[in-house]
C-alpha cells in the first residue's frame, strides 16, 4: 500500500495568480511557491468553478459544478448546530447558525475514494462546506475553523468537535496541525493524504491581523505590481476598499498575508524534505477563487461587484502540481484547465481512475487533463473552453473570447481576449459582434443543460454575494436561502 504516492493539497483563500513571485510578480517574497514552481508545473490559465469561495470548494471535491451540487455562494450557515455553540451563541459571528448543514452529504468526493482505496485523510484549515464540528467525507483526522473566515489572531477554531478561541495567528496555526498530523501518518502503514487550507491571505488586512515582520516586508513597498485605478462604479460596500494611503495599508495586509502563508508552505516542505519524500509526494497548490486587489478598479472576488463579474483576475487561480520522481519540472503551461476537472485528473495520476463510479463520471463536466502534466499541451480532443456560474450568471471562455450572460436581463458582456486581454471593451452591444455572441451563448446553453440539475439550477437562484443560509432549489422547501445586504 504505501508503494502509493503521498498526497498534499495545498488550497488558498482569495489569492490571485497574479500574488506569486514566480507568476512575476516581482514585489512580492513567496520563495516556496517559487520552490514548488521550480520543482513542477505552473498553470496560467487555471480556472475556478465560480468565482467565490464555497462553491468554488465543493466543485474541487466532487467534480460537480455549482447547479449540480447546490452551493451557490459562500456559506454564512449550516456550519454549526445552534445547540453546540455554547458560550458562542449569542456571539455575532454566529448570528445566523440554526443547524448543521451537510451541503454535500450523499455526494462523492475525491477524499471519500482515496479513503476507500486505503488512504488516511487528514484535514488542517478552512472547510466551509457545512458542519464543520464533524469529520466527513473520508476525513480521519479533522482540525477546522468554525465559519468560513476568520481573524487572523484569535480565530475561532474546532478541534475534537469543540469550539474554541485560540490566540495565535491562524496560519501558524494551521501549518502547525498538519506537521502533527504528518508526525501522525507517517507512523502509519498506509499511505496518506493531507489537505492544508489556509485562510490567508482573505481579509481582514489590517496591520495589526499579521506579523509586524511580515508587515514591514512591504512598508515601503510602491504596489507597481497591482494596477491603482478609480473604484468600479459597481463595487459592493461590504468589501474592504480604498484609494491612496488606504490602498497600500490594505495590499501591505494582503501581501503579508500571502508571504506568512509562504512561510507555512515552506516548513511543510521542508517535513518533507527531511523525512525523503519530497520527491515521491504528489503536491498541489491551488487557490480557491481569483482575486481583485484594485484591479478592474474592483476590491474582492465575483461578489466585489453587483452584479457579480466575471474578470479573469476573479475567475483564474494560482496551480502549482509538483511530483518529482514522474512529472517535469521547471514547466509552464497556457492549457485551460478547471477546477471541476481536478478530481478526474488526480484519480488518473494515482490509477484509481475505475474506483470512480461509472455513472457518476459520466454526469461530471470535468476531464483529466493529466496529459498536460508531463506535455505542457493538451490533447486535440480536450475541451478548449471553461465555464463558470454564479448564480444566475455564467460564462464561457475560450483562449480568444469571453462571453457573460446574466439570468434574466443582463447586461452581458463579450470580450475579443486575443485583441484586448484586460477586458476593457465590451462588445456585447455591437451589432457586428451578434453571430459571435450568439454561437457562445449557444455553445454556452448546450453545456450547461447537459450537466445542470433542474433542482439546484443556479439560474433559478436569487443569490445575492452576501451568503448562503440553507440548501437551495428543490431541497429549500419554499424558505429563503440568500441574505441581503445588511441582514
Amino acid at each position: 500500500m504505501k508503494n502509493r504516492p503521498n498526497i498534499v493539497f495545498i488550497l488558498t483563500d482569495d489569492q490571485g495568480p497574479w500574488a506569486m513571485h514566480c507568476a512575476g510578480n516581482d514585489e512580492i517574497e513567496t520563495p516556496n511557491l517559487d520552490r514548488i514552481a521550480a520543482n513542477g508545473i505552473r498553470f496560467t490559465n487555471f480556472f475556478c468553478a465560480s468565482p467565490v469561495c464555497s462553491p468554488a470548494r465543493a466543485s474541487i471535491l466532487t467534480g460537480r459544478i455549482p447547479s449540480q451540487h447546490g452551493v451557490h455562494d459562500w456559506l454564512c450557515s449550516g456550519n454549526l448546530n445552534r445547540d453546540d455553540l455554547g458560550e458562542w451563541k449569542n456571539h455575532p459571528y454566529y448570528t445566523h447558525e440554526k443547524e448543521a448543514i451537510p451541503y454535500l452529504d450523499g455526494m462523492l468526493g475525491y477524499t471519500d475514494i482515496l479513503a476507500q482505496e486505503g488512504y488516511q485523510c487528514a484535514l488542517s484549515g478552512k472547510w466551509h462546506l457545512g458542519d464543520s464540528l464533524h469529520p466527513q467525507h473520508g476525513f480521519s483526522r479533522w482540525f477546522t475553523i468554525g465559519r468560513g473566515g476568520c481573524h487572523y489572531y484569535e480565530p475561532d477554531m474546532v478541534e475534537n468537535e469543540k469550539l474554541y478561541l485560540d490566540h495565535r495567528y491562524v496560519t501558524d496555526i494551521i501549518t502547525e496541525k498538519a506537521l502533527s498530523f504528518l508526525d501522525e501518518m507517517e507512523k502509519e502503514e498506509k499511505p496518506f493524504y493531507l489537505s492544508v487550507h489556509y485562510t490567508a491571505p482573505h481579509s481582514p488586512w489590517e496591520e495589526d491581523e499579521h506579523p509586524k515582520e511580515m508587515i514591514e516586508k512591504y512598508r515601503n513597498c510602491p504596489f507597481l505590481s497591482v494596477p491603482d485605478l478609480p473604484i468600479h462604479p459597481n463595487q459592493v460596500s461590504s468589501a474592504p476598499y480604498g484609494t491612496g494611503e488606504r490602498r497600500k495599508e490594505l495590499l501591505r495586509g494582503y501581501y503579508a498575508a500571502v508571504t506568512a502563508m509562504d512561510r507555512g508552505v515552506g516548513k511543510i516542505l521542508d517535513w518533507l524534505e527531511k523525512k525523503g519524500e519530497l520527491e515521491h509526494t504528489l503536491l498541489f497548490f491551488m487557490g480557491d477563487n481569483g482575486m481583485n486587489m484594485g484591479h478592474h478598479g474592483i476590491w474582492g472576488k465575483g461578489n466585489g461587484t453587483f452584479p457579480p463579474n466575471f474578470f479573469d483576475t476573479s475567475v483564474k487561480v494560482p496551480f502549482l502540481v509538483s511530483w518529482p520522481d514522474v512529472l517535469p519540472k521547471g514547466m509552464v503551461t497556457d492549457a485551460m484547465c478547471s477546477q471541476y476537472d481536478f478530481i478526474h485528473t488526480l484519480l488518473d495520476l494515482l490509477g484509481m481512475a475505475e474506483a470512480f463510479p461509472k455513472e457518476t463520471a459520466e454526469c461530471l463536466p470535468g476531464k483529466s487533463f493529466k496529459d498536460v502534466l508531463f506535455s505542457g499541451k493538451a490533447k486535440e480532443e480536450r475541451a478548449v473552453m471553461v465555464f463558470d456560474e454564479y448564480g444566475p450568471n455564467r460564462m464561457i471562455r475560450t483562449k480568444e473570447w469571453k462571453l457573460v450572460h446574466r439570468y434574466p436581463y443582463g447586461p452581458d458582456e463579450l470580450y475579443h481576449l486575443a485583441e484586448d486581454p484586460e477586458e476593457k471593451v465590451n462588445l456585447a452591444g455591437k451589432e457586428e459582434w451578434q453571430e459571435r455572441k450568439e454561437e457562445l451563448m449557444k455553445q454556452m446553453i448546450q453545456w450547461f443543460d447537459r450537466y445542470v440539475d433542474p433542482k439546484m439550477d443556479g439560474t433559478h437562484e436569487a443569490v445575492t454575494g452576501f451568503g448562503q443560509i440553507r440548501k437551495c432549489g428543490f431541497y429549500s422547501e419554499g424558505k429563503p436561502v440568500y441574505l441581503k445586504e445588511n441582514q
